[in-house]
């Protein structure tokens, strides 16, 4: 085999260490994480991603309140209720899930974003299929073989890991804390993920011990593989060096494998390693049977997963403001997809579409960025919340507004253009937002008429101006129709609809105009 198609296969990509038992491993270079490196020196500013794997129910997490009598009747063995559900200071209609007292009050304290509806055009239901879409950044019907952060690994450091640790990038520049190696850095040749060293515990690497193995001929050989790995794995001692320089000076809750997690991230940040990146898991969220319990269904699995990550979250950041810490760091969750809006006889729910997703930190902008998705109480199992915001939006706003990396090269990572949110304080999408804070999606988009129809149908818009869409989404959240796609002069508009291509049956239509969304369903009939 050769050596290029060795290092393909994602498993061999290196060795493992262990902190705590839980394995660590470090990422390598490529050209946006260069560049945020460098943003990184400058600043100091680190993001923490943190994966819910399963597809967290976000109907349960951030509720839609406004449509709570709706959701009454369709998902009445899951929905948590209504008073229970935490409020939120300053916000009307949308709450949380009464196990996430810790990030209510976080939000409450200026310290939570949250981007409603976030998912992409014609969804995917399959675990590993949506997981691939969204560490590689691609489209629905398109296939990569890198992830979005390591596309340009192959063509810019082709000789990779030779040079590397060097005197300007000492230190590694993504980690990724807990199983398995994500493919957010995978390049055309190899997966970037790999060993640091120590394949037993943290405690062995500080003390340069192995773990015991068996006091035969081949447990001492092992031994001796294992000590050849911790003293020439590059990045050792930088990782040795951080984990004695800090101690954690929050307390953090237990029996809670994200807050294991966050809480050697913390000790880490703290111990003076320059990482840019660190990612973080939580599972379990693939909720189908058995969701909630409790007299008004406010524990459960699922309650128990909000419950750890709120916990943890909240732990992490009282850490790092303990620390003095907490203002470099950006903190974002997301989950392969969301769940559907009717339960199903199990008592749990099946995979849907768009979801919310949160972003925590200082210097993130307090607020709700979108509207509750519109519940209509005839919802059949096959229907989904209709995406508002495309994930690669949150994406190139993390990287334009928090590192500061050029839309030159956010755009080649993400291989287009996509608006910027209003995630960051002082970011390029504020201003806009905030002019536009007023306007109702109502006001944006009307009601088709005629409702239902069989030939045409008219639909009447707002805009500010600029770049307009306006696409036909099936129940199942499949993109059928692009109706324009064009530039617009600011005010009124309104086009005219065509059935040809439609079944009839119930669908969605979606207008964007800069960084606004809002969408309404209509119904063809023969």
């Amino acid at each position: 085999m050769k050596r290029r198609n060795f290092l393909k296969i994602p498993a061999l990509g290196g060795l493992a260490f262990m902190m705590r038992g839980i394995p660590i491993r470090a990422y390598a270079q490529s050209p946006l994480l260069q560049a945020v490196a460098k943003q990184t020196a400058a600043n100091g500013r680190i993001l923490v991603l943190v994966q819910l794997n399963g597809g967290n129910d976000g109907i349960n997490t951030i509720v839609p309140l406004d449509q709570y009598s709706a959701l009454s009747s369709l998902r009445s063995n899951v929905l948590v209720s209504e008073n229970k559900i935490l409020s939120l200071t300053g916000v009307q209609g949308t709450g949380m899930h009464p196990a996430m007292a810790a990030l209510r009050d976080m939000y409450n304290d200026g310290l939570v974003n949250i981007v409603q509806a976030a998912g992409y055009p014609s969804p995917n239901f399959s675990h590993f299929r949506s997981t691939d879409i969204w560490t590689t950044g691609s489209d629905a019907n398109q296939y990569l073989n890198t992830g979005w952060l390591g596309r340009y690994l192959d063509t810019e450091y082709a000789n990779y890991p030779t040079g590397y640790p060097n005197a300007d990038t000492p230190d590694p520049l993504a980690i990724q804390i807990g199983t398995g190696i994500s493919n957010v850095l995978q390049g055309p040749a190899i997966n970037m993920g790999y060993a640091i060293s120590n394949v037993n515990s943290f405690y062995n690497l500080i003390n340069n011990s192995v773990g015991n193995a068996p006091n035969t001929a081949a447990g001492h050989e092992l031994t001796f593989i294992r000590n050849i790995a911790q003293q020439t794995h590059s990045y050792t001692s930088v990782i040795q060096n951080a984990t004695q320089s800090a101690t954690n000076l929050a307390s953090y809750p237990v029996n809670n494998s994200l807050a294991d997690q966050l809480k050697i991230v913390a000790q880490l940040i703290a111990g003076g390693l320059q990482t840019s990146v660190y990612v973080v898991s939580l599972g379990g969220f693939d909720t189908h049977a058995n969701q909630a319990e409790g007299t008004y269904k406010e524990s459960g699995p699922h309650a128990a997963l909000l419950k750890m990550l709120s916990e943890a979250i909240s732990a992490f950041y009282k850490d790092l403001k303990l620390m003095h810490q907490d203002d470099r760091v950006t903190t974002m969750t997301y989950s392969e997809f969301g769940r559907r809006i009717v339960s199903n006889q199990s008592g749990g729910t099946d995979h849907g579409a768009a979801a919310p997703v949160m972003v925590f930190g200082p210097n993130v902008n307090p607020r709700i960025i979108g509207h509750n998705p519109i519940i209509s109480p005839t919802s059949t199992v096959n229907d989904n919340i209709p995406m508002q915001f495309d994930y690669r939006s949150i994406y190139a706003s993390v990287l334009t507004d928090w590192f500061g990396v050029t839309p030159a090269v956010v755009s080649s990572v993400l291989m287009n253009d996509y608006p910027i949110l209003p995630i960051f304080y002082n970011n390029t999408a504020t201003a806009v937002e905030e002019t536009a804070a007023a306007v109702t999606a109502d006001e944006m988009l009307g009601q088709n008429f005629p409702n239902p129809f069989s030939r045409t149908t008219t639909i009447r818009f707002n805009t500010k101006g600029g770049a307009t869409s306006l696409q036909i989404f099936d129940i199942s959240g499949r993109l059928v129709k692009t109706v324009l796609q064009q530039d617009y002069s600011a005010g009124r508009h309104e086009v005219t609809i065509d059935r040809a291509g439609l079944s009839s049956g119930n669908y969605m239509y979606r207008l964007t105009t800069g960084s606004e969304q809002a969408t309404k369903k209509m119904l063809v009939i023969d």
